[in-house]
This record gives C-alpha cells, sequence and structure tokens, in this order.
C-alpha cells in the first residue's frame, strides 16, 4: 500500500481553516496514489494549548461536520485532534477515518508531555486497526520514546507504525530523526511520522515528515519548511 504522511503550518485555532489545508493535502496524495494519509498531533487547531484549554468549541466529536472535506477525500485519513470527553477535560485524540469517510477507530495518547498534564486525560487504551490487508499502530508523539508501548504494536501483528507528532528546531529535529528510523529498526515495523513545520504554539515545528522502511531505511522525507506530502510503499 502507499501510504503519505503531510505537514502544513497550523492556523492557530482555527479549525475550518486548517480543515482546508488538510483537505488540499489529502487530494495531493490522492493524485499521489496514496490509500491513507496521516497528520500531525493537533493538526486542528495548531498546538494551543491555553485555547483548548479555555474553549470548548475547538473540541471535536468523532462526528464532527467540520471534518467533512476530509472524510470526503476518498482517502483514509489519521486525524489528531482535541477530543471531548466525559470530564472538564479534552484528550489527544487519534481519528481514523476509513476511505468512504467512515470513522474506522480512535486512540488517544497515553503519555502527556509536561505542560500537556495540566490540560489533557491521558488515554488507557492502545490504537489498531485495519487497512488494505495491513495492521496498522497508533501513537502521539511523546508516546514513541517509550519502547513498551511501540513494541505492544509489534507483538500484536502490526505492520506499519503510523506517528502524529510536534518536534521543534534544534533539539527537536534530533529526536525526531532518532527515535523514528530506530522504531523501525528496533521493532522491524514500516514507520510513518507526520510534523508540524513553522510556527506550532511555542514551537517552530522543524517539518522532516518522513517514512522509514522496516529494519530502519529511509523511504521518503519532507523537507524543513515546506507544507507538503511525501508518500511511500509499505507493507
Amino acid at each position: 500500500m502507499k501510504i503519505a504522511t503531510a505537514q502544513f503550518t497550523c492556523v492557530p485555532a482555527d479549525i475550518p481553516a486548517n480543515v482546508r489545508q488538510m483537505a488540499a493535502l489529502t487530494d495531493k496524495a490522492r493524485v499521489l496514489g496514496a490509500k491513507l494519509v496521516v497528520f500531525p498531533e493537533l493538526a486542528l487547531t495548531g498546538y494551543e494549548l491555553k485555547a483548548l484549554l479555555a474553549r470548548r468549541g475547538l473540541w471535536v466529536q468523532v462526528d464532527d461536520p467540520r471534518l467533512d472535506a476530509v472524510r470526503a477525500s476518498g482517502v483514509a485519513t489519521v486525524v489528531n485532534c482535541a477530543a471531548a470527553t466525559d470530564g472538564e477535560r479534552p484528550a489527544i485524540e487519534t481519528l481514523v477515518f476509513g476511505p468512504d469517510g467512515e470513522l474506522i477507530t480512535t486512540y488517544r495518547k497515553q503519555r502527556l508531555f509536561e505542560h500537556e498534564q495540566d490540560v489533557f486525560v491521558a488515554g488507557q487504551h492502545d490504537g489498531r486497526f485495519e487497512l488494505g490487508g495491513l495492521r496498522f499502530a497508533l501513537a502521539t508523539c511523546f508516546d514513541n520514546h517509550f519502547s513498551e508501548l511501540v513494541s505492544r504494536g509489534a507483538v500484536d501483528g502490526c505492520q506499519v507504525h503510523l506517528a502524529s507528532s510536534l518536534y521543534g528546531t534544534g533539539g527537536g529535529a534530533k529526536e525526531l530523526a532518532a527515535v523514528y528510523p530506530g522504531i523501525a529498526k528496533d521493532f522491524n515495523l514500516h514507520v510513518a511520522v507526520a510534523n508540524h513545520v513553522g510556527p506550532a504554539g511555542t514551537w517552530t515545528g522543524c517539518g522532516g515528515s518522513a517514512l522509514w522502511a522496516a529494519g530502519g531505511g529511509l523511504l521518503a522525507q519532507a523537507d524543513t519548511d515546506t507544507p507538503m506530502v511525501v508518500t511511500a510503499e509499505v507493507g
């Protein structure tokens, strides 16, 4: 299967504007033959933690009509966002929609990074789904730094590891370049990471969204400063 990873600069706390960008990137991925696209962490709003804590209108539901343009793309999409919960805080949640726009599964980030613990609730369950004969594992940014979480996907028969992330310039770029090919090598998984590019809350996303083959070989990588999609065959 050919899959894509997408990077872009989010418009802060503007879901309609970001959905338009995501729909355009998904169209590009579809033209390139991709059957699935993964987007960065908190792609619907940007990494705007103060706004997400203060404005419940930025929390989405799985059937949120604001996502219709992405769901109608004809490509499976992995959309990370702030999602409503039963409590007073949202979760950092991944919504996976099939090519028909129907919800396949959801996953809530389990390992919250520092200040995220003051805004979000942590997930308790791993994320898995199957598409096109492949089994996929889901993780979000800091999750990927915990080998026990990643290894469960490999043990559970997953072939592809999908990560929605935010890594900034400087040390973040070095982390991205080490963590994800390491997962591909250590756990023999195909890996795709989608990162922000440009301003992202208090960070500046370093781009470099990429796909690696099982074993760690780089398949495709975006640059450090351009909104774009890159694709590769996996499985």
